[in-house]
């Protein structure tokens, strides 16, 4: 299979070229690009999404580059009460509070998307 694309590193004529693939890589590699049944593709939205995709970036590397906070081993080991049991959920970075566990995913798997809803006869 031979087809055309653009290089976007290349300018000028070059920026044109053309590969030739075998017909079962070049499905594989198209393939990569189809999303699963349920999952939409959002191409600007969140981090990335223009006009502050740049100071998003930076950002992000300055907060990667900070210390991690350290939570205070005896402020975890207060007296122990039956009638309030410990919390063992994790806290969150920001704001300190308890963070809610939606969903785990096992090893290996994948989020799915939501199932979809039965076509209703009327």
């Amino acid at each position: 299979m031979t087809f055309r694309y653009k290089d976007y590193r290349r300018n000028g004529q070059a920026r044109y070229r053309t590969m030739t693939l075998a017909t079962d890589e070049f499905i594989r590699r198209f393939l990569l690009h189809v999303l699963p049944k349920g999952f939409h593709r959002i191409r600007h939205y969140g981090l990335l999404a223009s006009p502050r995709c740049k100071a998003n970036i930076a950002r992000a590397r300055e907060l990667i580059a900070a210390p991690m906070t350290t939570l205070d081993p005896s402020a975890l080991h207060d007296t122990a009460d039956p009638r309030h049991p410990p919390d063992h959920r994790p806290a969150c970075p920001c704001c300190g509070g308890r963070m809610l566990i939606v969903e785990v995913f096992g090893r290996g798997g994948a989020p799915r998307g939501p199932p979809f809803a039965a076509a209703s006869g009327s």
